[in-house]
């Protein structure tokens, strides 16, 4: 039994019948602000969790479903998050400092003022994406697709661009 505890109030957020939280499912799970300090969440399910203020720094989120999920200002630190389906998520204001994100479909996510700061995102899908005033400052970008991605304001001081699909990259996205 493993329990999902507020990192703030220590409250039980939620109880999952397992050893392990690897392949659970947490869709539509009200997480916000749990503590997942480098939990193995390989292949969770977490379609449309609310994550708002979850601490995931260090966790594994290898091949894990976060479509829709709102992670506003969640700290993924040093998550790893390869190949992980982040379709639709919000991460606007969120923390992902030296996150692995290679190859994960973030197609149309929310980014907004998220912290990218020396992220990979190696082969990352980030069409449609919105990374309005996100800090891209020494993020790893080679052969990510940001076709129609909205980087108005964003830092791409230092930025590996190569091979990276920027066609109508840069526009604003209509609201």
């Amino acid at each position: 039994m493993i329990e999902i505890r507020n990192r703030w109030t220590g409250e039980v957020l939620r109880l999952v019948e397992a050893d392990s939280l690897a392949g659970a499912n947490l869709s539509r799970a009200s997480l916000a602000s749990a503590d997942l300090v480098r939990a193995d969440l390989t292949s969770a399910d977490l379609t449309s969790a609310d994550l708002t203020g979850a601490n995931i720094a260090g966790a594994i989120l290898d091949v894990a479903n976060l479509s829709r999920a709102n992670l506003y200002r969640a700290n993924l630190t040093r998550a790893i998050l390869t190949g992980a389906n982040l379709d639709g998520a919000d991460l606007s204001r969120a923390k992902l400092t030296d996150a692995n994100l290679t190859s994960a479909d973030l197609d149309g996510a929310n980014l907004y003022r998220a912290d990218l700061y020396r992220a990979n995102l190696t082969r990352a899908i980030l069409t449609g994406a919105k990374l309005t005033d996100a800090n891209l400052y020494r993020a790893n970008l080679a052969r990510a697709d940001l076709t129609g991605a909205d980087l108005a304001g964003a830092d791409l001081t230092g930025a590996i661009m190569d091979g990276a699909n920027l066609t109508e990259a840069g526009k604003e996205t209509e609201e």
